[in-house]
């Protein structure tokens, strides 16, 4: 058990999620078997004070409201579209702000890790970017790394540093049993790379599942899609890490609708919801677009009435409490906290 208290610290804009952790985290948990059943809802820890300025030229001065020395810090920032540069900056400051401080430990929970689809080297004199996260991460005083669902999981392999990469599934598994009707439905891959995910997820369901193999004119832009499975008269699932101009996501109901589909709903991680997004999701076939809140979308919900969220705050509040006091993480590998 840690002899040191844990600090909680969120920027000052987009701290939806940071407040959501704060107040479902609880010190002390039932046993694992209870787990999943124990309501954390009404338990709460505060938000340190924090104070950051913005200058005219857009320069951050970051300040923290009271001692952190030799505390365990966790910095949890929700980088989505958009502004995505300013968060990274942001957080590189505010980790900076706490290691000079004397904290003991710093954690930066990034849900959704910025620049993870930079993983590899794919043209000539192209950056491998998510390495050159890592480094600035780690060179700013960051000790360890909580995300979700990382785009390639090798990117672990980037940081001198611990990385747990947490996962949405068991998050996902409870919002399709209390959603869907399960015993009609099928789980869609929208397309190869995301084969072993849609695979995983129709094991623990007890489902089949297709695959939607793509061809891209260029980035962003799907030319052709070839439905490999039958999915006549069943509830199409299609899931995915991550939604970005969801023109994949329409494509892909249009051609599952046309092979004779009952009805069509998307599953996401991360919705990161960029450009025409919303547009896309209005004028689509899709049912229903569902994404974790690892990304601040609510806004964005107040445009469109097909989205809906799933909420994994009590995952990342449980996570900080087994790494503060020790304890293993993997527990929430398969399950999730209500």
């Amino acid at each position: 058990m840690a002899t040191n208290s844990i600090k909680l610290l969120a920027s000052d804009t987009q701290r939806g999620l940071a407040e959501l952790v704060a107040k479902r985290y609880v010190s002390k948990m039932t046993s694992p078997a209870e787990f999943p059943h124990f309501n954390i809802r009404s338990l709460g820890l505060p938000l340190t004070p924090v104070e950051i300025k913005r200058d005219s030229n857009k320069e951050v001065s970051f300040s923290i409201g009271e001692s952190i020395r030799d505390e365990d810090i966790y910095i949890i920032m929700q980088i989505g579209s958009g502004i995505v540069n300013d968060k990274v900056l942001e957080l590189l400051i505010m980790i900076n702000a706490c290691k000079t401080a004397s904290a003991r430990r710093i954690t930066a929970i990034l849900p959704n890790f910025p620049y993870a689809r930079q993983d590899r080297k794919d043209k000539s004199r192209a950056p491998i970017t998510a390495k050159l996260m890592a480094d600035m991460l780690t060179t700013a005083g960051c000790n360890h790394i909580i995300t979700m669902d990382l785009h390639a999981a090798q990117i672990q392999g980037f940081f001198d540093t611990p990385v747990d990469n947490l996962y949405a599934e068991p998050s996902v598994v409870r919002y399709i049993k209390e959603n869907v009707s399960v015993e009609n439905a099928i789980i869609i891959s929208p397309d190869a790379g995301g084969a072993k995910r849609a695979a995983s997820l129709a094991d623990r369901l007890d489902l089949n599942f297709a695959l939607i193999h793509k061809e891209r004119a260029r980035a962003n832009e799907v030319s052709r899609m070839v439905l490999v499975g039958d999915v006549t008269d069943k509830i199409c699932i299609i899931v995915d890490d991550m939604a970005d101009t969801c023109g994949t996501l329409a494509k892909a109901a249009e051609i599952l609708l046309d092979n004779k589909a009952k009805s069509v709903i998307a599953i996401v991680t991360h919705g990161i919801l960029s450009g025409k997004a919303i547009e896309n999701i209005n004028k689509s076939k899709l049912q229903k677009v569902v994404c974790t809140n690892t990304v601040p979308f609510e806004e964005k919900m107040k445009q469109c009435p097909k989205l809906d969220a799933i909420d994994v705050s009590g995952v990342l509040a449980e996570s900080i409490r087994r790494l503060h006091n020790g304890e293993s993480i993997s527990f929430l590998f398969r399950n999730a906290p209500y």
